[in-house]
């Protein structure tokens, strides 16, 4: 019987878990950014802005990389920068749904959301997924998928009539909406970029998918010159940290932890991502939902565990069953959003 390698550490500490701590507070960190940044910038632009901070770093690991797989490659022919074709196309489309609208929504929707009303909401995409995938890839309506999604629409209600605890922060059901929209734009996404993933590496993949979405928030340059003439210097600190951090950083270590630990394991991690935001929240922006909402936000990502089977099931015989592994992913965004069967026999990628 062969023993699973161990895992690389650091002073005691699993590399792959320090990673995974790192990408999820930075997700995190990005709603209290986005929110805090509403006054400064609009959403067109504060996404631009984002992601140029965003392609910069991320081109030159994809240059570091590259000349390292040049240096050992011994002769051999190196893979083309660019995919060609089909996974070209996949790329830009999951780019330009991703990187740019549901950065522009998640900007919007946060105009009229708290930060952690935000996370909650946006926590739903993996639901989405399985919806797709119901529909569109013939895997059905199991009972828990539709038991999660009963108890995370109830969890939806909850967050849209609860408002916020906050007097200069609000939730009406246009933030509701746009919050539930940015959902829907991560999970298709995602679910673009698992084809462009069967051809292309993750790297490569999440570096032209950032720099689509650059292009495709290039009309909202001109503002974003403008604002940033009248933005103060923390704010164009913030927004560069948005692209640095949550943006390049976090997909990097998030890549990192998922090929060397559980994907099941990974996708669990996800979820504590709105309780931090909404921690943050309240300590940098004394800003929280009210308590319906919170009870909300509970059933959202009660139904997202119950929907993906990321809880732990007792067998009749006693024993309990792990959690099946469902590749996990998201700035926040909430899980990777893999489905068993397209993840099945193949490694798990982030983006």
């Amino acid at each position: 019987m062969t023993s699973r390698p161990s895992s690389p550490s650091l002073l005691g500490v699993s590399l792959p878990a320090l990673a995974a701590l790192i990408t999820v507070v930075l997700w995190a960190s990005a709603f209290v950014g986005i929110r805090a940044l509403g006054d400064s910038f609009s959403p067109g632009a504060m996404a631009f802005l984002r992601l140029l901070a965003a392609v910069v770093p991320l081109t030159v690991i994809v240059l570091v990389v590259r000349l390292r797989r040049r240096s050992a490659a011994d002769g051999r022919p190196l893979v083309p920068v660019f995919p060609r074709g089909r996974a070209l196309m996949l790329v830009i489309a999951y780019g330009v749904a991703w990187f740019a609208g549901y950065t522009i929504l998640l900007n919007w929707a946060e105009q009229h959301l708290d930060a952690g009303t935000a996370a909650l909401l946006v926590n739903l995409a993996p639901i989405l997924v399985a919806v797709a995938a119901g529909l569109f890839f013939g895997e059905g309506f199991p009972r828990h998928l539709v038991i999660g999604m009963t108890i995370a629409f109830a969890g939806v209600v909850l967050i849209a009539t609860g408002g916020s605890a906050t007097a200069d922060a609000h939730a009406d059901w246009l933030g509701v909406l746009l919050g539930i929209a940015a959902a829907v734009l991560y999970a298709s996404g995602v679910l673009i970029q698992k084809s462009a993933l069967r051809s292309v590496d993750a790297l490569t993949a999440t570096w032209l998918g950032a720099l689509a979405g650059l292009v495709a928030t290039l009309p909202f340059a001109p503002a974003a010159v403008s604002e940033l003439a009248h933005a103060d210097a923390s704010a164009i600190v913030a927004v560069i940290y948005l692209g640095v951090g949550p943006t390049a950083i976090a997909f990097s270590t998030w890549a990192y932890a998922l090929a060397r630990t559980d994907a099941g394991a990974m996708a669990a991690t996800t979820l504590v991502v709105p309780a931090i935001v909404i921690l943050m929240s309240w300590a940098l922006l004394d800003e929280l939902p009210t308590g319906v909402g919170i009870i909300g936000g509970v059933l959202c990502i009660g139904g997202v565990a119950i929907a993906r089977q990321l809880l732990p099931r007792t067998r009749r015989s006693g024993r309990v069953a792990a959690p099946r592994s469902h590749p996990a992913n998201d700035e926040a965004l909430g899980a990777d959003l893999e489905t068993e069967p397209w993840g099945a026999g193949r490694s798990a990628s982030s983006t």
